[in-house]
């Protein structure tokens, strides 16, 4: 599978079932991580069977089960933009390995899930991964004219990035972005309310992997 489709396979899942993630594919992840860890200075982790994390009422709030492992993704302090775009890489890669993930900010259980932070750094969210229970299902999307400039005489290239921002994942489906096509220079803007950064660097990836360019984001 490649990234392009796991972006149209991949939806979130809340629910999973009791298989362990096989080892080949714990180092495959590890790998990653290792990768955006050193390239970026963020600090993520990969948590394997590990239930406690979302145990207690706040699991159950946001309707998670059988959740025993999870990406823990932190880093200093302003790097929203990088957690959602990095974070949004080890979804797609998960995806291409079979496995179903959830990005998840508040429903999960702070005080006992294992992570590690380094001085100055801080936790921003964590994302369930495993065999889910089901393979999810499409989110609400926005129409393409109010979430870019796209139009009828828009390169290909671009109308392929446009494409896989729709299917990007957002809080509560939120879709707070803008992208601009200024003749080969790409920009995007986001707008007001939680987690619109992380949200934007989420969007960012998916534009990155569609259009098959990697952009000079500011």
């Amino acid at each position: 599978m490649t990234l392009n489709e796991a972006i149209a396979a991949r939806h979130s899942v809340r629910r999973y079932s009791d298989r362990k993630i096989e080892q080949e594919k714990i180092n495959a992840l590890n790998a990653v991580i290792g990768e955006i860890n050193r390239e970026t200075g963020l600090h993520f982790q990969l948590i394997t069977d590990e239930p406690e994390g979302f145990s207690g009422s706040m699991a159950h709030y946001g309707h998670f089960s059988g959740v025993n492992n999870y990406f823990v993704l932190a880093g200093g302090k302003g790097r929203d933009r990088d957690i959602g775009y990095y974070g949004e890489r080890l979804v797609l890669e998960a995806q291409t390995l079979g496995l179903n993930t959830c990005w998840v900010a508040l429903t999960f259980n702070k005080r006992k899930a294992k992570y590690e932070l380094k001085k100055g750094e801080k936790l921003y969210v964590v994302i369930s991964v495993g065999y889910g229970l089901t393979q999810g299902k499409p989110h609400p999307c926005k129409p393409v004219n109010e979430i870019s400039d796209l139009n009828d005489t828009s390169p290909e290239w671009y109308r392929n990035g446009i494409e896989a921002v729709k299917a990007a994942p957002t809080a509560v489906n939120q879709q707070k972005f803008y992208f601009s096509l200024n003749g080969e220079k790409v920009t995007s803007k986001s707008g007001k309310g939680f987690y619109t950064e992380m949200d934007m660097g989420i969007a960012q990836y998916h534009f990155d992997i569609g259009s098959g360019r990697k952009n000079e984001w500011i």
